[in-house]
């Protein structure tokens, strides 16, 4: 089993219980190529696209987002390895938001037919793949409760919250700390925040000895602080077998 069949059965069993035969059937996916690499802001789907594959990310994040008049963006998630961003695409045929790297990131492309094949062949990893964009909506639900009933501090510390939690639980995280490779103008989008409200905001967290973001780097110092100050629960992220703190 090669490193892109290892992640996407990780992934999926982080969730769903999925048995011999059905790991037996992801190991034999056939992707497309050995990996693309993206450059920082470099998309990979852009708006009104008709795909014929499905992204899985392997290192790095990537982030959903619409493209809003004058070229600002309003980032949706973030995604990191072992995600499916785009496995709506196997049933909607345009797509109605982009995908871009955030900081350098690399994916691998499997065809729709291949994995349209294996729904029909083992259910229990189409329930697998389905309970993937189930999970994604609750973040998407997640999010829109964060932008619009939190304080700037909690949305923010929610934000944090969840990505180091995720990167945990993707086995990708040191203990304490994890790579967020935005800078504050991302975090704005993201949050409905000026570049100015984001650097105050980051700084009272910061004076709270929550956490330290700096450089990309996301360092927690006090956990049960910051999920306080977030309102963090990680029940809408269902994992099965919840992240290691």
């Amino acid at each position: 089993m090669n490193a892109a069949h290892d992640i996407i059965v990780r992934k999926l069993s982080d969730h769903s219980a999925l048995d011999g035969d059905d790991l037996k059937n992801l190991e034999a996916l056939v992707l497309t190529g050995t990996g693309r690499t993206l450059g920082p802001n470099e998309d990979f789907i852009r708006q009104g696209d008709v795909p014929k594959v499905s992204a899985m990310v392997m290192s790095g994040m990537v982030a959903r987002y619409h493209l809003r008049s004058g070229g600002r963006r309003q980032y949706l998630s973030f995604h990191i390895a072992g995600d499916l961003p785009d496995a709506q695409t196997l049933f909607i045929e345009k797509t109605d938001h982009a995908i871009c790297a955030i900081g350098n990131a690399e994916i691998i492309l499997i065809p729709h037919r291949e994995i349209l094949d294996l729904l029909e062949s083992r259910p229990s990893v189409g329930f697998a793949i389905w309970r993937e964009t189930l999970i994604d909506a609750a973040i998407f639900r997640e999010a829109i409760t964060n932008n619009s009933s939190r304080a700037g501090p909690a949305r923010m510390a929610h934000l944090f919250c969840e990505l180091y939690y995720r990167a945990r639980g993707a086995g990708i995280a040191k203990p304490g700390s994890c790579s967020v490779p935005l800078h504050q103008g991302q975090i704005g989008e993201t949050l409905g925040m000026a570049i100015v409200t984001v650097n105050r905001t980051i700084q009272s967290i910061r004076q709270t000895g929550a956490m330290e973001f700096r450089d990309g780097e996301l360092t927690i110092r006090d956990w049960k602080q910051l999920t306080a100050l977030g309102d963090f629960d990680p029940t809408y992220l269902h994992l099965k077998r919840p992240a290691r703190l």
